[in-house]
């Protein structure tokens, strides 16, 4: 089986101004490596060999930077946005260089130790079975600047509702059916996506105790960038 992922990097990345006024968020640098290249390299690693990379603001940047994938012995792929078309709407125009099988998505602007050969099996299962969940997110401890959570996580799988709320990290598994009835082009959100298919019990999960940072704001950037050169 050919294991593919996406990694989102079409956002403007407001918060990290002016950092971004002129680079786009993926392309900043920590540990001396650009963000969304730790993502392309941990992702070989895992057996992904097909990436897709959508972009939208300074979108031509990526392109130039990464190529084709082939030095980091990937094949990479681009589905440009003429304007950010948030995650869902986003996931959905790249659809077509996703293909039918189940396929991970990562967000460019997270950094985590999550060990990304726990999505193949994951892929695998839910190709198998057509029973299984539509969706399986990664959820992690609450951070500071988003104290309320997102989801609940019980006996493998989430819910909109539960005693105790954990962080989505912006690492799950989908099957491209999920996606079916936005029209590609169209902004969407994923949120709405997976609470009903949560209403169903049709939503996987686990929760990752491990280093995770949303690297939204040049403040956590440089707290990043210190980590990783003081390995």
């Amino acid at each position: 089986m050919v294991y593919r992922a996406m990694i989102l990097a079409a956002g403007r990345g407001e918060r990290m101004r002016p950092l971004t006024d002129s680079v786009p968020k993926p392309l900043l640098e920590a540990g001396g490596k650009p963000l969304i290249v730790w993502h392309i390299e941990r992702l070989a690693r895992a057996g992904f060999r097909e990436l897709v990379i959508n972009h939208a603001h300074f979108g031509a940047q990526i392109e130039v930077a990464l190529g084709d994938g082939s030095r980091y012995g990937v094949s990479i792929r681009y589905s440009p946005e003429a304007e950010a078309l948030e995650t869902a709407g986003g996931i959905a125009l790249a659809l077509p260089l996703l293909g039918d099988r189940p396929f991970a998505v990562v967000n460019g602007d997270i950094f985590c130790d999550y060990d990304f050969a726990c999505l193949p099996p994951l892929l695998e299962a839910m190709a198998a079975d057509p029973a299984a969940p539509m969706a399986h997110l990664v959820l992690v401890d609450n951070p500071p600047h988003h104290p309320g959570g997102d989801f609940a996580l019980a006996q493998g799988r989430v819910g909109a509702e539960g005693e105790r709320l954990l962080t989505f990290s912006g690492i799950g598994v989908y099957r491209p059916e999920l996606f079916a009835a936005i029209v590609p082009g169209e902004k969407a959100k994923l949120a709405p996506l997976l609470r009903r298919q949560m209403a169903a019990g049709r939503v996987g999960g686990e929760h990752f105790s491990g280093y995770w940072l949303d690297v939204g704001t040049p403040q956590r950037l440089d707290e990043l960038d210190a980590r990783l050169r003081s390995r």
